[in-house]
Parts: C-alpha cells; sequence; structure tokens
C-alpha cells in the first residue's frame, strides 16, 4: 500500500486527466489501469488510479525513485507513439506534475502513515494551488497551519502538501511533453476525509461560523494564491513494485 511520506525522498507525480463526460471517465480508468498493471519501469515504485467525483476525469498518484528515472520513461518509444496518443484522443486536459512531500498529517486517532489505497474508503480531495514563484515556500507554510483546526472537523482524516516543482501536458510535438510556461509556481494539497458528506459540509460551511483559526488561515491563503484547481476522488486501483527501490 503507498504511504504519503516526506522522509522516503520520492519524486511524487500527480497526472491530473480531465474529460467532457461520465463515460469517458470509465475509458480514461481502463486505460490507466493498463498501463499500471504491467508497469515495470526502472526506478518505478507505485501507482494509484483515483476516479473523479465532483467532476468528470482521473488522477494517478504515483511515486518514483528520482527524476532521472521518470524522463526515461518520458522518452520511452511506448510511451510517445501508444500512451500519448490514447490520452490525447480521450482527454479534454492533461496536467503531468512533478512535486515533492513537504509534510502529511493525519487526525490523531489515524495511525503514523497516511495510506493511498483502494482498500479505504476515503473521500480524496485534491487542490492544485497557483502561486507566484517567491511566494512558494510562504504557501506550504500557510497550508500547514490549517491541520491545526482541521483536527477539530468532522470527518477529517488527513492533509498531505506538495511542492509543485515542474508542470508539462501533451501539447510537445511526436509524442513529446511540453512544460507548461507560466509566471506561476503551484502547490497541492491531497487531503483525505470520511465522505463527501463531511467534505462538503466543511467547504461549504459559512464564513460567519467559521473559526478565528480558519478565518486567519483562509485571509493569508487567499493572499498567497493566484489560482485554485480541485476536485474529488475516489482511489479505484493501486499497484506498487514487487520489489522495494533504494532510494
Amino acid at each position: 500500500m503507498p504511504i504519503i511520506s516526506p522522509e522516503a525522498g520520492h519524486l511524487t507525480v500527480l497526472n491530473l486527466f480531465k474529460t467532457d463526460s461520465r463515460d469517458r471517465v470509465d475509458t480514461l480508468v481502463t486505460e490507466m489501469k493498463k498501463i499500471v498493471d504491467v508497469a515495470a519501469y526502472p526506478g518505478w515504485i507505485s501507482s494509484t488510479v483515483h476516479r473523479g467525483e465532483q467532476n468528470p476525469g482521473t488522477l494517478n498518484f504515483i511515486q518514483w525513485r528520482g527524476m532521472d528515472d521518470l524522463e526515461s520513461r518520458y522518452k520511452d518509444s511506448e510511451f510517445k507513439h501508444h500512451t500519448v496518443p490514447v490520452f490525447r484522443e480521450i482527454t479534454t486536459y492533461v496536467r503531468l506534475m512533478q512535486n515533492e512531500v513537504e509534510f502529511t498529517r493525519r487526525h490523531p486517532e489515524l495511525g503514523d502513515a497516511t495510506e493511498v489505497s483502494p482498500e479505504r474508503d476515503d473521500y480524496t480531495v485534491v487542490e492544485i494551488l497557483g502561486v507566484k514563484p517567491a511566494q512558494q515556500s510562504a504557501l506550504i507554510k500557510t497550508l500547514g497551519s490549517a491541520h491545526d483546526f482541521l483536527v477539530d472537523v468532522p470527518g477529517y482524516r488527513s492533509q498531505s502538501v506538495l511542492r509543485g516543482i515542474r508542470s508539462r501536458n501533451l501539447d510537445g510535438g511526436e509524442g513529446t511533453l511540453a512544460t507548461v510556461g507560466t509566471d506561476n509556481d503551484f502547490v497541492i494539497v491531497y487531503s483525505q476525509w470520511a465522505d463527501k458528506k463531511a467534505y462538503d459540509a466543511h467547504r461549504n460551511q459559512d464564513e460567519a461560523d467559521w473559526s478565528a483559526a480558519r478565518s486567519a488561515f483562509q485571509s493569508k491563503q487567499y493572499s498567497l494564491i493566484t489560482s485554485i484547481d480541485w476536485n474529488s476522488y475516489r482511489a479505484v486501483h493501486t499497484r506498487s513494485a514487487e520489489q522495494p527501490v533504494a532510494v
């Protein structure tokens, strides 16, 4: 079962796929499962496929030993001439995001590890926050403060924050990838909740009912972010390398 941990030193890649219909989500999940089930790439550690709940799409949470291994995968002929064309055909938006795990925190009752698995019943929310490069570290620090009030929110399970390193899409020629060129960096928040009802109650809570800690957090976060893209997911498929990969 994949574990989110800054101590592991993995390169964590979140591949975000959007589409325009629920039917195409089924196709996306099927194609992702095919790739995950035969994965045997040097340096590959694990992949966990997530199915979009709030909006049509999928997310693949992937762990690699390091950047060189991932780049070798992207240069592979099968990736360029089969994988890229398949996903171009069935998606409306693709973003491949390379990250470092900054921290992960859980509700005190949930043990010592943040696990990612379809064997769990987590309602997972992923937020991609745009931020000016000079403010990325400040945003990560601010996000860390959210745990202090989240532990008192019914249904909250965990919050992991990832520092964005590089973002790419499928717009490169001949099966290659293109780096997303913007003036912004990004930070990803991967959070786990008991269910949709609990998360919606938190997200839609009237501002007048916010705690002082949440009010301070929201104000600081809004002052730092330049954009937000989010969706909710269920983990539906996972597989890990048969032997641990040395880091």
